[in-house]
């Protein structure tokens, strides 16, 4: 049986399932989804738990021993099974399809670890636990969904939200459920019942050092590349993480590129604001990008953004960050970059 996030609370009512399987990346959905199915079957009499983590060393046998064995604190038990690289391997395929056969209900368990590659869910092993159980796979939430869920968790804090936040939320958390429901805590807790205006949460969601990632982006639309260069430094000082911004100028520059096609087709320029949710207040700002960089730039950027990825994940011959500037530079001298090798060697 496969459902999806927004079912798991109403499937946890239809009855006792033997296994859960909790497999994505989404970190935000997986912890909710593991503490909801935790809780309910505590509620039920589950009041021990006990976990493993699977590695390539892991002895299979444990958890067989495990689930067939008496507990002395408890008739029900929870056993909790993190696949670490979501492989089991030839000898924990052959255990757990044994362990299909003797199923019962004084165990509940749980298996859950990183999106499952296709392959990995026609599986024999995997066919079986699903089979047996409920296979939860967690996605991205995105565009509708996401404002969806924003909805939703506002509600369920008891925030009150004056309407344009919810686009500048969206604007700055999507791809990141974790980070934007610890920040609807924090509206929560400081404000109660009282509205949260987008002054409000602005002053509040910007980090309080001096440069962020979203002044980044900002001073990238604008065309102020001086700028940018001198907040990558000071990022790069205060121990950002390359790969946090590489997600954000890539993000960034891909709708670009979406939006300079549609235009090209045809499209009307408010009709992409509504599209892509871009907020008044920055619309001047998509506004002056979309004028002034083209598509012929955006591809080059992109294609140095792969290189500046691939660089900052393979080797420490090279200051990511400074090829990050190469990149924000490309989007509007992309002429002149081009002539340039990312591959550069020290003197």
């Amino acid at each position: 049986m496969k459902i999806y996030h927004n079912n798991l609370a109403k499937t946890l009512k239809q009855g006792f399932k033997p296994i859960w399987l909790v497999f994505g990346d989404e970190p935000w959905q997986k912890n909710d989804s593991l503490n909801l199915i935790k809780s309910h079957v505590k509620q039920q009499g589950f009041n021990e738990l006990i976990r493993f983590s699977v590695d390539d060393k892991f002895d299979w046998q444990t958890l067989v021993h495990e689930y067939q064995s008496l507990s002395l604190f408890s008739d029900l038990r929870i056993i909790e099974v993190e696949l670490i690289t979501g492989k089991v391997g030839a000898i924990g395929s052959k255990v757990l399809l044994q362990l299909m056969q003797s199923l019962h209900q004084d165990v509940q368990l749980i298996f859950h670890g990183p999106k499952l590659e296709a392959n990995l869910q026609k599986s024999k092993w995997f066919k079986a636990l699903e089979k047996a159980g409920c296979f939860l796979p967690l996605y991205d939430i995105e565009g509708r969904q996401l404002n969806q869920w924003l909805q939703n968790q506002t509600r369920q804090l008891g925030i009150n939200l004056h309407s344009d936040v919810y686009p500048l939320l969206i604007e700055l958390f999507e791809g990141n459920l974790l980070a934007l429901y610890q920040e609807l805590q924090k509206l929560a807790i400081l404000f109660g019942n009282q509205q949260v205006t987008v002054e409000d949460a602005e002053q509040l969601v910007i980090k309080q050092a001096k440069f962020n990632p979203f002044q980044v982006i900002d001073s990238l639309l604008m065309g102020d590349t001086a700028k940018c260069i001198a907040m990558l430094d000071q990022l790069q000082q205060e121990g950002t993480a390359i790969g946090q911004l590489i997600w954000f100028i890539h993000k960034e520059i891909n709708q670009l590129f979406a939006m300079l096609e549609e235009i090209q087709k045809g499209t009307r320029i408010n009709d992409l604001y509504l599209k892509y949710r871009i907020w008044d207040k920055r619309k001047p700002l998509y506004q002056h990008a979309l004028n002034n960089i083209s598509l012929d730039n955006i591809a080059h950027a992109q294609a140095r953004l792969a290189q500046v990825d691939l660089l900052s994940k393979t080797t420490s011959d090279f200051n990511a960050f400074i090829l990050l500037a190469d990149v924000c530079i490309s989007l509007y001298h992309g002429d002149k970059t081009s002539q340039f090798s990312l591959d550069y060697e020290f003197a």
